[in-house]
């Protein structure tokens, strides 16, 4: 599965959450070795994370 990396990585301090992707620190690390299934669990998780984070950014 292909990486939602867009090479804007930015954390945000509050969060731990990449403003490019929507990942935390620890599932960067782990996507290259994760399962098909674990990746997609990551996958869906990151809209809305990426919605709060403009949401914040709004404020």
């Amino acid at each position: 599965m292909k990486s939602p990396c867009n090479d804007i990585c930015a954390i945000d301090r509050a969060s731990g959450i990449c403003e490019g992707c929507g990942r935390t620190l620890s599932e960067i690390a782990e996507w290259a070795s994760a399962s098909a299934n674990r990746q997609q669990e990551i996958l869906s998780l990151l809209p809305s994370r990426m919605q709060a984070l403009a949401m914040k950014a709004k404020l």
